[in-house]
């Protein structure tokens, strides 16, 4: 089993941030990682089973949202390349937002794991789009 992990912390408190990520439907936060999110059915993007279409590729499902935890959890359903559903199964991401309380910031981890024969092909693709996610989310909160 692969997986990929990448944290960052937020210049804003955990309940700003998770106003902001937790709603799968809306990235436009990362503007210049996603140019378009394409919401499949009438499943609002705070409700498990929410489905989404990334940049036209990348076939995504929300599994679970806790907003007492903040965390939610998705599936790659399809997706390019080594994240195609011919050669990755299994693929869950999980974001999991923590309040520091030193200086009412939040640490952010962002991890994913996948049953693939290449695991580092997965991870060489995936790490380098969660880097570039986490530093538009950093941007947007200055």
């Amino acid at each position: 089993m692969g997986s990929c992990y990448n944290s960052v912390t937020l210049n804003a408190p955990v309940g700003r941030v998770w106003d902001t990520v937790r709603n799968f439907h809306d990235l436009s936060w990362a503007p210049e990682v996603i140019t378009s999110v394409g919401p499949v059915g009438d499943i609002d993007g705070a409700t498990p089973g929410a489905m989404r279409i990334l940049n036209g590729l990348f076939h995504e499902t929300l599994i679970s949202l806790s907003d007492d935890d903040k965390v939610f959890s998705y599936s790659i359903d399809d997706g390019p390349g080594p994240v195609s559903k011919e050669l990755v199964e299994d693929y869950v991401g999980i974001v999991r937002l923590h309040s520091v309380t030193m200086d009412n910031t939040t640490f952010l981890e962002w991890e994913s794991s996948y049953n693939t024969e290449d695991d580092e092909a997965v991870g060489a693709f995936c790490n380098p789009i969660y880097q570039a996610l986490l530093t538009a989310l950093k941007n947007h909160f200055g």
